[in-house]
């Protein structure tokens, strides 16, 4: 046994194994944006559609997110109990089985209180994989990789929205017609999604690489990584921020899609299902992929803080869009898919300086679950405001919720200007370019 252990081969087993962060940086943020996309947007449209009220779509779908904001509380087991390469591949299984517990659900008398307990299961599994991808991209590249590909990353990320969002959805509208059945059409989508998600594990399986800090997982206990985490400098000012950065964003990603289907009697701008599939999911996530690529190589050329407040003004002004929709209410396509795309621009240049600054934060020792501790606020910051979003709506009407939607960025843009970063930070050296 102890020649085995020493042999060669057992060597170039347990070796760690390189890969280009090309070949596993976009699979592995296209897998962690279509399980967010399908919880946090995608539900909501296939819960309208099956005759649930504002109210109660917000409500329920918002819920959703607490295991994101929950997370830090299991992220010491992802750093204990296995790699985050096995946690990566084992969650992308786990989001697989969840899609195909829906597509049977959507076929039951229960169909709501299974749907929805599948979808906490895609939560818990999709929040977990973001704990080990968020690790294993720190630890797998240099900070001006770090910088350098977070553009990339979001991209994929955001093109798995596209799929999510625009591709599914108008597929959605598609079968809904044919079939003459919103709750087959969904299924069958679902049973898609299932075979999707099992075959991107098994690829993982290979593409991942094994990098030296992944091997032996951390022995940190919850106790050190919060106490270290809560010492941080500035650290109440980072929270404010990470909580209120997206407070008018927490609130308008759960209306908007209603309000564009919702009819134009009552408010809304009254298109169809395959429509807003193309404006929102479509051309509105492309235009949010194309800011966050740009987002990304600007902080890299120049650092985070010499852009800074172009991206705070990118993602928070262009709300004003929506309530000049809801005030005019165009019917031209045209008109309403620039407005989309010029928000979703400007949503995606805007929340590099988000993404940026969530790693800042977490630099050090635990980064892995500091990382996860950030995201919590992250989730956070968008669960709080989007729970009381459908009442708010309902109780304002939809011209007067998205005004309100403009003040409510009024904080996160005060806390900005007082954000601690150095000018340097986020900047690729020209060894790592």
């Amino acid at each position: 046994m102890p020649e085995r252990e020493n042999s060669p081969s057992v060597a170039l087993e347990n070796a760690p194994r390189k890969r280009n962060p090309w070949v596993w940086i976009p699979t592995v943020n296209f897998a962690a944006g279509i399980p967010y996309s399908i919880v946090m947007t995608v539900s909501v449209i296939m819960y309208k559609n099956l005759g649930l009220s504002n109210g109660d779509i917000a409500l329920y779908t918002s819920w959703l997110y607490l295991p994101w904001v929950i997370k830090p509380l299991w992220s010491p087991l992802v750093e204990v109990a296995a790699t985050k390469r096995v946690w990566i591949i084992a969650m992308q299984a786990a989001v697989g089985l969840g899609f195909l517990g829906i597509a049977f659900g959507l076929q039951t008398t229960a169909m709501l209180a299974i749907t929805l307990s599948f979808l906490w299961l895609l939560a818990f599994s999709s929040s977990t994989h973001d704990i080990a991808a968020d690790g294993f991209y720190m630890i797998a590249l240099s900070e001006g990789d770090q910088s350098f590909f977070v553009g990339i990353r979001s991209t994929f990320y955001r093109l798995a929205l596209l799929g999510g969002q625009g591709i599914i959805v108008m597929l959605a509208g598609l079968l809904e017609s044919r079939l003459d059945s919103i709750t087959d059409a969904w299924s069958y989508l679902f049973a898609l999604l299932a075979g999707l998600f099992l075959a991107i594990a098994a690829y993982h399986v290979w593409a991942l690489p094994r990098p030296k800090a992944d091997l032996t997982p951390s022995k940190a206990s919850l106790g050190e990584v919060l106490t270290s985490f809560f010492q941080k400098p500035a650290l109440g000012l980072s929270i404010a921020f990470l909580l209120l950065y997206r407070l008018g964003e927490a609130q308008l990603v759960k209306l908007a899609t209603p309000f564009m289907l919702d009819d134009r009697a009552v408010g809304g701008l009254g298109l169809g299902t395959t429509e807003v599939g193309f404006v929102y999911g479509t051309v509105g996530v492309t235009a949010l992929t194309i800011g966050g690529i740009l987002g990304g190589l600007l902080a890299s050329r120049d650092g985070l803080k010499a852009w800074l407040w172009p991206m705070v003004i990118g993602i928070n002004a262009p709300n004003v869009l929506y309530v000049l929709l809801a005030m005019v209410r165009p019917e031209s396509m045209l008109v309403i898919t620039g407005a989309v795309a010029i928000e979703q621009f400007g949503y995606g240049f805007g929340f590099q300086a988000y993404m940026l600054f969530m790693i800042h934060v977490a630099r050090g020792p635990y980064q892995t679950a500091h990382y996860a501790i950030t995201t919590a606020f992250m989730a956070l910051g968008m669960m709080i405001p989007g729970l009381f979003s459908g009442y708010i709506q309902e109780a304002l009407g939809y011209q007067n919720f998205f005004v309100w939607v403009v003040l409510a960025t009024i904080p996160g843009i005060l806390l900005a200007a007082k954000l601690p970063i150095s000018a340097d930070y986020g900047k690729r050296t020209s060894e790592e370019a």
